[in-house]
Parts: C-alpha cells; sequence; structure tokens
C-alpha cells in the first residue's frame, strides 16, 4: 500500500497535470511525511494535494516496492520534481536488499484508504431490498415456548419459502423505505440487520432456527433473509465515476437531517447508474435566492461546493458513501455530482 499511495499520487499528478498547467498541490504542502500507525491513504494524499481523490493517478512506479497500495507505519513519503513536475515516492522503513525474485507484501499491518471502522457494519451486515423481497422473505412465527422475544443461542419458529437450500439466514427489520425525491419512485427498503440464524430442521413452510448472534431482541414478524456472502474490502481506490451522475442526499444514516465529516449518508443513484466502490462525488448545497436591487426580480446564485463523499457499497438504485470533506453541515436533498 505504500507503494500504492506514491504511485497513486504520483500518477494522479501526472495525469491532473495533463489537465491543468501546473499540478494542484495544496500550499502549505510538506516535503516529507512519515507514515504513522492511524494514517490512512486519504489523509496522506490531503496533505499534498489540493484534490486528494485524484492520488490514484499519479502513480508512481517505484521497482523496490511490488505494491503500491501497501503502506505502512513507518514509510516515507517524498515530494520530489522530476523534470520540473511534482512526483511523490515512498522510502520503504529498513533497508531492502534486492535480487532477482518474486517479492511479497503482507497486508497485515498496511494503512487503509479511509478508516474501516467509519464503514465496517454497512459492509457486513447493512442491506437495501425492494419492498416485494421484504414482503416475501420467511419471518420470525414463534419462539419456545410461545416466547415473543428471542436472544442468541435461543431456538425459534419460522414460516414462509425455504425452497433455497440456504442453512444460514441473517433476521432483520424493516426501515425506512426510500424514493426518489424527483421522481416519487421507490428506490429500496432499508433493511435493519438484528442478528443471524441457522436451520436445524424444516417441517413443510415451518422451518425451526437457532439463534447464532443478535445484537437486539429477535421478536415476532421480524423477517429471514438468506446470508449474503460478501468479500469486506480493505481498500479503495478513488475514481471519478464513468458517467455523468447528478444525483441527491436521500438520508443520513441515524435518522438525522444532517451529515459531518465521517457520517454515512446515502444517495439516489447506484449500479443503474453506473456507481461503484471508490467513485468519489462532490457535495454541492443549492444556492440562495437573492433579490436583485439593481434590475429587480429574483436570482439563484450557484451552487457551493462543501464537501466530498466516496461511495463504498452500491445497491441497484442507491448507494452508500462516507463523508470525506465538509466544509460546513450537509443537509437531505443536498446534491451529489462527478468531482
Amino acid at each position: 500500500m505504500k507503494k500504492v499511495l506514491l504511485g497513486l499520487l504520483a500518477a494522479s499528478f501526472v495525469t491532473f497535470y495533463a489537465w491543468a498547467d501546473e499540478v494542484a498541490l495544496n500550499p502549505d504542502h510538506p516535503d516529507r511525511h512519515v507514515v504513522v500507525k492511524g494514517d490512512t491513504l486519504w489523509d496522506i494524499s490531503e496533505t499534498f494535494l489540493q484534490s486528494p481523490w485524484l492520488w490514484p493517478e499519479i502513480w508512481h512506479v517505484n521497482p523496490q516496492i511490488a505494491n503500491p497500495h501497501l503502506i505502512y507505519p513507518g514509510d516515507v513519503i517524498k515530494l520530489i520534481y522530476l523534470d520540473g513536475k511534482p512526483r511523490l515516492t515512498v522510502e520503504r522503513a529498513g533497508v531492502v536488499k534486492l535480487s532477482p525474485k518474486i517479492r511479497t507484501s503482507p497486508n497485515d499491518g498496511a494503512i487503509t484508504t479511509i478508516p474501516l471502522d467509519a464503514i465496517a457494519n454497512f459492509l457486513t451486515r447493512s442491506r437495501i431490498v425492494t419492498p416485494d423481497e421484504m414482503d416475501a422473505s420467511p419471518y420470525v412465527l414463534a419462539g419456545e415456548e410461545k416466547r415473543l422475544i428471542m436472544g442468541a443461542n435461543d431456538e425459534l419458529y419460522a414460516r414462509g419459502d425455504f425452497s433455497e437450500g440456504t442453512q444460514a439466514y441473517g433476521v432483520y427489520r424493516p426501515g425506512e423505505t426510500y424514493s426518489d425525491p424527483d421522481t416519487g419512485e421507490v428506490l429500496g427498503l432499508q433493511a435493519l440487520s438484528i442478528g443471524a440464524t441457522r436451520l436445524k430442521t424444516l417441517d413443510g413452510d415451518v422451518a425451526t432456527m437457532l439463534v447464532k448472534r443478535a445484537s437486539e431482541e429477535i421478536r415476532i414478524e421480524d423477517r429471514l433473509l438468506p446470508h449474503e456472502e460478501r468479500a469486506i474490502a480493505s481498500n479503495y481506490v478513488p475514481s471519478a465515476p464513468s458517467s455523468e451522475v447528478e444525483g441527491l442526499i436521500v438520508a443520513v444514516e441515524g435518522g438525522r437531517n444532517n451529515a459531518g465529516k465521517m457520517d454515512v449518508i446515502i444517495i439516489n443513484k447506484g449500479e443503474r447508474e453506473g456507481l461503484e466502490s471508490g467513485n468519489v462525488l462532490a457535495i454541492y448545497q443549492k444556492g440562495e435566492v437573492v433579490v436583485d436591487r439593481v434590475k429587480g426580480g429574483e436570482v439563484t446564485l450557484p451552487d457551493t461546493h462543501v464537501g466530498l463523499a466516496m461511495i463504498f457499497r452500491t445497491f441497484d438504485k442507491l448507494s452508500y458513501a462516507l463523508v470525506l470533506e465538509a466544509d460546513k453541515p450537509l443537509d437531505l436533498l443536498d446534491k451529489v455530482r462527478n468531482p
């Protein structure tokens, strides 16, 4: 990862240099940065670049480092100039003896792109489904001895279609239904994770389930969805969306009306619009309406850039994004678009 950052930063500078006459460095950028535990690639990129999401494009290949995405505490990132153009290089901590052989770099200990603890629950458990999917899913019928509330290591009875042959099921409770503010189209239903169960026996359409995990009490009518096998990414490569995206913030996780840095937001665009994990979007707030005291009438001022967010999980019509920068509190219905 160390190498990646260097390469990413270097490559980003190269591409950006082609776009503009000079690279957009931070005015107060350092000449070097020693990576410490707790750093992220985004944080480090932000110390050097005005547009930190461009760091994958300033990839500068260092032959001493096999994987530039693996950057570790103790590594030194330096800003140098080659042919008058800025480049970022990485020096590994310690001495590396080179020889003609295949080299491997352990992932353990490498710094992440963003702080994963900010989105861990959304990577492993949160889901967006359609209302029809939720309505058609099996539901909790009763607990042992007709209990109304169940927890870890309890057994429960569920009723529904278990014909898929799946053994592991998550327990979910219907949350908020998201609709497009412009068109009214239903975009998805938030399935709130309650716990996890495993199928023990099946008698017709009634299953006996063992509760393996419960974050809160499981209740009658809670729904069961097949366990979702997902690879958890430890790093994301910030990038621009492949096509033009114009969207809105439709929710802030936790049911709040405002969001700030490191908060999770939900936007009304997803896989069908071509969004992918790692895509960076700029956040804008609608310009205010003012009175023109010279010509008369009202004028809407230009939208104001107020932050950046990175997509980390996509669904068909919705996406989860982590706010990486916020100049002021972000509001519902703030706009998101290509940076």
